[in-house]
């Protein structure tokens, strides 16, 4: 079925990229009045395809546009059924099997079947990109089955105990429509800006570097939710033009806000805070395999020299991380001995590097207008020059700092990064950040580990508890020791919006990549 062009425009979706164009959009949702959500960020979208695209505002996107066998809400978060109506699991834990909602229906009017199932997990493991670390080990070329037409079946290849929890990123595509576009690369130059899933809205207007409106389907298969007919989710990249714009009644979400612009909010007038605690880490990632940092003795040298207290001070509603794993997630070591500031150690590690007496010049990146960030590479550069070394300090766009880590070359030397839980599981951060198959990805540019790796392997697939307890022990003893990140703080999730918001419930599991379905505008 062909879509309906009407509101197709020629676009750039990367700032290097030629005018293409945005097409398989389908009609806008004819309401009156129109209730379109403003939600205010300061990330671009880098790419559409849900195969491929990763960070909080592609997700963002993907959630809102696709669907997935399951989903997950609430505080704590529950799996709950979405494309598949029920599953049954085998008691070794190697099969499940769904059953379809006979309902769903992709944006194209044709049903959501268990072969589009098979053909879109198929694919996410055969492009090994985006989401695919989440299944990588765990389901392979044969693993999912079309038993009929509202039937998969799914046999994993070792048991992994998450297997549920991380479903809800393996979207699900109108495989026929991929297949006809597939030319030469697996559809990827196809999908980076064309939409072809079942989710509640789509894309109607994508303006790179401004913003992104989203259309609710006319005559959508998910039955309820909120009143919304739209939603634009702007790029502000200065946090404080985010919080005027909630404040004046110009945003309805502001999402990257600091906790200085939340003091700024309290008690304003219309204005709701939205502060909550969840699983997601900062940490400055540095670069082990080129340049300075990868002799290990400076990489603990700049660990001991950094600032954590003044970092803590700037960081507002937070905590200092222990180690790479976040507080309270299963098998976390809150005694594990980490690197505090201490001059003398710091000194002592850089005697004993290839650069004893400093001297070289490093590089730092950070989201351009995210000002948290750039502060606290303001403690890096202050800790550095304790130990004789420069520290230059470049404001990117995100998507050029996503591209910048696809090699050790091209990686800069510190690197930030938020990650936040796409589900509650020490596997979540431990393989995204730390396993060697993520190299090349903004969660992990270039650090590898054959002991790290095989330990973030055992633990996926332990059931027993008390085991996976005990190799998540090793796995942040030896994380530390390797040095490959700053630790840096625990941030509690920070969302102003207005109040004539409704429907909005907080589930710690990428709380900023809004979901629209279920919220309502007064």
């Amino acid at each position: 079925m062909m879509f309906n062009r009407r509101i197709s425009r020629r676009v750039s979706l990367l700032a290097a990229a030629a005018a293409v164009a945005v097409s398989g959009f389908v009609p806008a949702l004819a309401q009156a009045p129109r209730k379109t959500l403003i939600v205010a960020s300061n990330q671009d979208i880098p790419n559409f395809d849900p195969h491929v695209a990763t960070g909080y505002s592609a997700s963002m996107l993907l959630r809102n546009v696709y669907d997935s066998l399951v989903r997950v809400e609430g505080n704590p978060p529950q799996v709950i059924p979405h494309l598949a109506q029920s599953w049954t699991v085998s008691p070794d834990g190697m099969v499940y099997t769904f059953k379809l909602d006979p309902a769903a229906k992709f944006h194209s009017g044709a049903p959501v079947t268990a072969e589009a199932v098979k053909y879109s997990i198929d694919r996410l493991m055969r492009l090994a990109k985006g989401n695919a670390w989440m299944l990588a080990g765990i389901v392979g070329p044969n693993s999912v089955e079309a038993v009929d037409a509202q039937t998969v079946k799914i046999t994993l290849l070792k048991p992994f105990a998450a297997f549920l929890q991380v479903l809800p990123w393996a979207w699900i595509v109108d495989h026929k429509q991929v297949e006809a576009n597939k030319g030469a690369d697996d559809g990827q130059t196809w999908m980076r800006n064309h939409l072809v899933g079942s989710g509640a809205f789509t894309v109607r207007r994508a303006e790179p570097g401004t913003l992104y409106e989203f259309e609710r389907v006319a005559d959508g298969w998910r039955k309820g939710g909120g009143n919304l007919t739209g939603a634009i989710w702007r790029i502000v990249r200065e946090t404080a033009s985010q919080r005027l714009m909630v404040q004046r009644g110009e945003a309805h979400i502001a999402v990257d806000l600091t906790s200085e612009d939340m003091d700024a909010l309290k008690d304003k007038a219309g204005v709701v805070s939205v502060i909550e605690p969840e699983f997601r880490t900062f940490s400055i990632k540095m670069n082990t395999e080129n340049g300075p940092l990868a002799d290990p003795a400076l990489r603990r040298a700049v660990s001991y020299a950094f600032d954590y207290n003044a970092m803590l001070a700037s960081a507002g509603y937070a905590q200092l991380m222990v180690g790479p794993l976040p507080h309270g997630i299963l098998g976390h070591d809150p005694n594990l001995p980490v690197y505090r500031t201490d001059l003398d150690k710091a000194k002592a590690e850089l005697a004993k590097s290839k650069t004893p007496n400093g001297g070289v010049k490093l590089t730092m990146v950070y989201v351009n207008g995210l000002e948290q960030q750039r502060r606290w590479a303001l403690v890096l550069l202050d800790a550095l020059k304790k130990l004789n070394i420069e520290l230059d300090i470049k404001p990117m766009a995100w998507p050029d700092m996503v591209a910048s880590t696809k090699t050790p070359q091209s990686a800069p030397d510190f690197f930030p990064v938020y990650q936040t839980a796409n589900y509650g599981d020490p596997d979540n951060i431990a393989f995204a950040a730390y396993h060697s198959s993520r190299n090349g990805n903004w969660q992990n540019m270039v650090y590898k580990s054959a002991k790290v790796d095989g330990l973030i392997e055992a633990g996926r697939a332990e059931t027993n508890v008390d085991k996976r307890k005990a190799i998540y022990l090793d796995f942040q003893k030896q994380v530390v020791e390797d040095a490959p990140d700053i630790f840096g703080v625990l941030e509690k999730r920070k969302l102003a919006m207005r109040e004539d918001v409704t429907g909005f419930k907080f589930t710690p599991v990428a709380s900023n990549a809004i979901e629209y379905f279920g919220l309502s505008l007064k």
